[in-house]
């Protein structure tokens, strides 16, 4: 079965009203729809924001509901050129911009402490420009964060769920998918203006690309 994590209702309005829904209840406080969409098995978990959430909603999805693929979509925020409000990009690496064992293991920002390397590989869509997302538990025009996510860890693209989600799929052995669409871009003005301004426009891009999403997943 193929299960989305997603954080919010708004985001996965466009999902959930897709589905053919047999049936919906709870886990852990977390909403989960099960059924079919554009005729594949498939369930749908609103896990709420932020890492913790996220990790939990995966690991239901694991467990409960036997998932053999998990993708993440939701909204994200820019940070260059390279992305553009509205669109929908693939992911295709996740780090967590906020962990940090530098001064004990004396690895790069995001290494975790099971890990070589900061970045976590995710399974790619075909059909999608592919762009690396840095997760963490902060939504902020911070300085000091943009120059770590740009210049350090080189992320086009930042949210607060995907990495979290890339590491439970990696210790489950399962793929794991993730689709942002883009909200705001750092340095256009406050992220969280744009962020509202814009967000109409992103479930907009979501509802008309679901199912070409949907069919890219292997």
């Amino acid at each position: 079965m193929k299960c989305f994590i997603i954080a919010m209702n708004s985001e996965a309005e466009p999902v959930i009203s897709a589905m053919k829904i047999e049936r919906s209840f709870t886990v852990c406080g977390k909403k989960i729809a099960v059924g079919k969409l554009y005729g594949e098995r498939a369930a749908a978990v609103i896990c709420g924001v932020g890492k913790v959430n996220a990790a939990i909603g995966a690991q239901i999805a694991v467990d409960e509901l036997g998932a053999e693929t998990i993708i993440n979509i939701g909204v994200a925020g820019g940070l260059n050129d390279g992305v553009k409000v509205g669109k929908i990009y693939a992911i295709s690496n996740a780090v967590q911009y906020d962990f940090d064992l530098a001064q004990i293991n004396g690895t790069a920002v995001g290494t975790l402490d099971e890990c070589e390397t900061n970045y976590l590989p995710l399974s790619c869509a075909d059909g999608y420009l592919l762009k690396k997302v840095a997760t963490g538990d902060r939504f902020n025009d911070s300085k000091d964060d943009f120059k770590l996510l740009t210049e350090v860890l080189q992320a086009d693209v930042r949210d607060m769920e995907c990495a979290a989600i890339a590491q439970v799929c990696m210790h489950a052995k399962i793929k794991c998918y993730a689709f942002k669409i883009i909200s705001d871009v750092a340095g256009s003005g406050s992220t969280t203006e744009q962020y509202k301004e814009n967000l109409r426009v992103c479930l907009n891009t979501l509802r008309g690309g679901l199912e070409d999403v949907i069919k890219s997943v292997k």
